[in-house]
């Protein structure tokens, strides 16, 4: 999504302030990688050392399954074509969709041509790996071998049950305290193979069960997990934030009911297009619904809601958070939709 910025950029704004894109870009890039793409909660960048503990994620791939259904063929019926395609990435170096000639669909939001579906089970079945991202956000494809470090490659493929445990580990120390369906979504364990794991983790201590006021659910503690020190601070956060991805944990820790409306019809919209929730102290108490107008350098604040408990300093905290976005975005002016159409006009 770049109506605003690309999402990936947003977390580290969030907790960092203003930076340098590009610093990001080149860390993705520069080689030996220490960050890789692939399936984390979504299309994610994670530390390179997970990628042992995907390849089950890739092995089911590989066969067809936990993909979406328009990749399904390339695992049977259409193999010949993506083996077509490796052949040729293998031969010739790295590749786009948009290098390989091939029948298109007519134009649409997420319509692929055929070898973009092609490169994408081949991605998710782990036969090629991300090298980079083009001006145009397009993927490109190599090998793993010219891709990820020899060492990773090189680390024995662990027992499915074994990977998901260290998965959900990951899960339950960068949340500190969560419930079975909130550390399975982390990295989108399927949720017939969370009992074990989670049992396994509770017997070696990593876990702790322990119930927390107000949720039903069984809960766990991280081991490590230790309060903040404080939990003052105002962010916009990204829809795809890892705070907040997983929408019925944010309505148990925050109150707070979030959902992304790009796909719903604008007249049925609550709160607007691409909203950021607006953290302030520990609590989401607003919400924005934002655009970058490139052009006219100018950030539009399309529609804004505070929640009832929100304090009386709300709206001075967010101003500031939206003038300092404003700032790293390039862009020179902040104004409601109803001032730039005004202007424009």
């Amino acid at each position: 999504m770049n109506v605003l910025v690309r999402a990936h950029y947003l977390p580290v704004f969030s907790r960092l302030g203003s930076y340098d894109p590009a610093l990001l870009d080149a860390l993705v890039a520069t080689k030996p990688k220490d960050y890789f793409e692939y399936w984390g909660h979504e299309a994610s960048l994670l530390p390179v050392d997970c990628q042992p503990l995907l390849r089950w994620r890739m092995a089911r791939a590989l066969r067809g399954k936990g993909v979406w259904r328009q990749l399904e063929p390339f695992a049977g019926e259409k193999r010949a074509e993506a083996d077509a395609l490796l052949d040729r990435i293998r031969a010739e170096g790295p590749l786009a969709a948009s290098d390989v000639a091939g029948r298109r669909a007519p134009k649409g939001m997420w319509v692929w041509s055929d070898a973009k579906h092609a490169l994408e089970w081949l991605f998710w079945a782990g036969l090629v790996a991300a090298t980079h991202r083009r001006g145009s956000f397009e993927r490109v494809y190599d090998l793993p071998e010219r891709v990820l470090p020899q060492a990773v490659l090189e680390r024995p493929t662990p027992h499915g049950v074994d990977a998901r445990r260290a998965l959900l580990a990951r899960a339950a120390r960068a949340l500190g305290i969560a419930t079975a369906d909130d550390l399975r979504d982390y990295y989108r364990v399927p949720a017939a193979d969370v009992r074990l794991p989670i049992e396994q983790l509770t017997e070696e201590g990593t876990i702790i069960p322990v119930r927390v006021r107000g949720w039903q659910q069984q809960a766990y503690l991280h081991k490590d997990a230790r309060a903040g020190r404080k939990i003052e601070g105002a962010a916009l956060l990204s829809p795809f934030d890892p705070l907040i991805w997983h929408r019925p944990r944010t309505e148990r820790v925050f109150g707070f009911r979030y959902r992304l409306e790009i796909y719903t019809p604008a007249h049925k919209r609550e709160h607007g297009y691409y909203v950021l929730p607006f953290l302030l102290d520990g609590a989401l108490v607003a919400r924005v619904d934002l655009k970058a107008d490139r052009k006219a350098r100018t950030l539009i604040v399309q529609r804004m809601h505070v929640e009832p408990s929100a304090p009386r300093c709300t709206l001075e905290r967010l101003m500031d958070e939206l003038r300092l976005m404003a700032s790293w975005l390039g862009l020179s002016k902040l104004v409601p939709a109803a001032a730039f159409a005004a202007s424009a006009q």
